[in-house]
């Protein structure tokens, strides 16, 4: 196994509105559609791909919709936030683009010397935007 790990392949997370998790990751955030599979543990689910326009990996998220599913607790070991990186200096646009959306975010904040937009969680997401 290689020492040096540039970065994670991807996330995969739980969708309880299927079609909210579509609007809410092309259209609000801006990813592409780029791959829709089975669940290997459950054929009868879906596996949705979001991603750049490429595929490339590290910008892909994915999901698994449980249609009605309800909201996951965050427990020991579990991750409880996704952090998308956005280009520096852009905290700004994307607070404005998510207002327009009618996503409440938190307003910007210094965290780890970046400004990050936290806790947008209206996305079916707990996200953090750091630029």
């Amino acid at each position: 196994m290689p020492e040096d790990v540039s970065g994670i392949h991807h996330v995969t997370a739980i969708a309880s509105d299927p079609a909210r998790n579509l609007a809410s990751y092309t259209e609000t955030l801006g990813l592409r559609p780029v791959k829709r599979s089975v669940n290997q543990d459950d054929v009868s689910v879906y596996h949705l791909f979001y991603g750049d326009r490429v595929g490339s990996p590290g910008t892909s998220m994915t999901f698994f919709p449980y249609e009605g599913a309800g909201q996951g607790r965050v427990g020991t070991g579990q991750a409880s936030t996704t952090a998308f990186l956005v280009p520096g200096g852009s905290v700004d646009y994307w607070v404005g683009r998510l207002d327009g959306a009618g996503v409440d975010a938190d307003d910007p904040r210094e965290r780890f010397g970046d400004t990050v937009d936290e806790d947008v969680e209206e996305l079916g997401e707990r996200l953090v935007l750091p630029g």
